[in-house]
């Protein structure tokens, strides 16, 4: 590193707090774009005559690329600098905004979708390197613990905008509404971002592992769409569950044989970070099963406009975060495996409500206590998966953690779209019943797995890990 490198880390940045502003406003964006879509996707499917495949991958494929991409977003960071790489993901998902806001068809939307979630892959891992960089002792912690809340107020505050902008000018301002907050973003992080010379050694980008993860998983989440309307057992359903593991194996050679590889595979052979993968992927399928849920349900059997189906998720928000919050001022001492099937039993409860009785008043009900327990769900998951890596291994163990968050969106969206059927595309109310049936076994089965593998204290600090973890 240069002296002058040396010199901008000891004197830190003056305008730290407010591009850590700006790269909160930019990260709640792509949180914000799960959520706030939910709540507008039955009037899209009315508009532009959506199939119930094409409404599921109007969630999955956003979530689809911004995963498979988001590894390789982190290295592109390395290779061409964070500055970069946050301004060009930036434009990419402000200039794709535009688009899928003024689709008239379903192609579109889904490409527009797809940009998206391109663009959220290079932002949101580049913007992250930039505060760790930018911040350093207890202000990295705070800034830290500002980037993590982004996660719960991005639902609550997703909720709203969704009903209010779907009740108003209509479900395109969904997308419009990042325009211009993206281009005034744009301007003044690129006024305000120091310029940081690339790391020395620079890792070569594996786009072919990016390639197979993301083709791979796409692959899968085809099977669970189309098993809706062709049957589980369908050969048309297993060719592509078939092609996708086949992928998956192709993937895990290219790691081992990659100059520089996306995912270091051994870290999910760790107890901790294999068991908090699971939590992220059963938290995040959980959460996004009860959106896609409870909005066609309140909208497509109960009539319900946008915005009061808004106001109807509202408390699940809150629940959300008040669950997360709860579960981090406790883990210390109760430890993850206490609180995690405590979280687990709650969203299996929950979710069993609406299974028996299905009524706005249980949903909501039912749904806000499922939705506390998932938020001690990715509490718990995150400290147990980063709790006992050692520093140099953080980085690619949170790219990890925030890759299978979003799989688990692409997953949870595909086959709660696939159970519901029924009541997507018809008038009966069976379809909503089995999808929260499933929701709940889902929940009741990860209990008794989460009850096994989870460790029974809380995880040690990076340098007190110890040497078999």
């Amino acid at each position: 590193m240069t002296d002058t490198g040396h010199d901008s880390a000891a004197r830190p940045h003056p305008l730290r707090w407010r591009i850590l502003g700006l790269l909160g406003v930019a990260q709640l964006m792509l949180i914000l774009d799960v959520t706030v879509v939910a709540i507008a996707l039955p009037h899209m499917e009315t508009d532009l005559e959506l199939s119930r495949q094409a409404v599921t991958w109007t969630v999955s494929a956003y979530t689809l690329a911004f995963g498979g991409l988001m590894l390789l977003g982190g290295r592109t960071a390395d290779l061409f600098g964070a500055k970069r790489v946050v301004l060009a993901g930036l434009l990419v998902f402000t200039a794709a905004s535009l688009v899928t806001g003024l689709a008239g068809s379903a192609a579109v939307l889904l490409g527009g979708r797809v940009a998206q979630g391109v663009g959220a892959a290079m932002l949101s891992p580049s913007a992250l390197s930039l505060v760790v960089t930018l911040f350093q002792g207890d202000e990295r912690n705070k800034a830290l613990g500002v980037w993590s809340a982004l996660g719960g107020g991005g639902a609550a505050l997703g909720v709203l905008l969704g009903g209010a902008l779907t009740a108003g000018p209509g479900w395109p301002w969904v997308f419009f509404v990042n325009v211009p907050i993206g281009l005034v973003i744009f301007a003044a992080l690129a006024r305000m971002l120091p310029r940081h010379e690339a790391a020395a050694f620079r890792p070569r980008l594996d786009v072919l592992g990016a390639l197979l993860v993301t083709a791979s998983s796409g692959a899968l989440i085809y099977a669970f769409i189309r098993a809706g309307d062709a049957g589980w057992l369908d050969l048309g359903t297993g060719w592509p569950v078939l092609l996708a593991a086949v992928g998956y194996l192709a993937f895990a050679a290219r790691q081992k044989t990659a100059a520089s590889p996306m995912m270091d595979l051994s870290l999910l052979a760790r107890r901790p970070v294999a068991t908090g993968t699971f939590l992220i992927v059963t938290a995040t399928a959980l959460m996004i099963a009860m959106f896609f849920l409870g909005t066609f349900y309140f909208q497509h059997a109960r009539d319900y406009g946008a915005l009061r189906t808004g106001l109807l998720f509202l408390p699940i928000a809150v629940a959300t975060m008040a669950g997360a919050d709860l579960t981090g001022r406790t883990i210390a001492a109760a430890g993850p495996r206490r609180l995690a099937v405590a979280g687990l039993v709650a969203a299996a409860a929950g979710m069993a409500i609406p299974a028996v009785s299905l009524h706005p008043v249980t949903v909501v009900a039912g749904t806000a206590i499922a939705g506390a327990g998932a938020g001690a769900m990715f509490v718990v998951a995150s400290a147990t998966a980063l709790g006992q890596v050692a520093p140099h291994e953080s980085g690619i163990a949170s790219g990890i953690v925030s890759t299978f968050h979003e799989f688990g969106a692409s997953i949870g969206a595909a086959v709660i779209s696939s159970v519901a059927a029924a009541s997507l595309t018809g008038d009966t109310l069976d379809g909503f019943t089995n999808g929260f049936v499933l929701a709940a076994a889902t929940a009741a089965v990860a209990t008794l797995a989460s009850a096994v593998l989870t460790p029974g204290r809380p995880a040690a600090a990076p340098d007190q890990a110890p040497a078999d973890a």
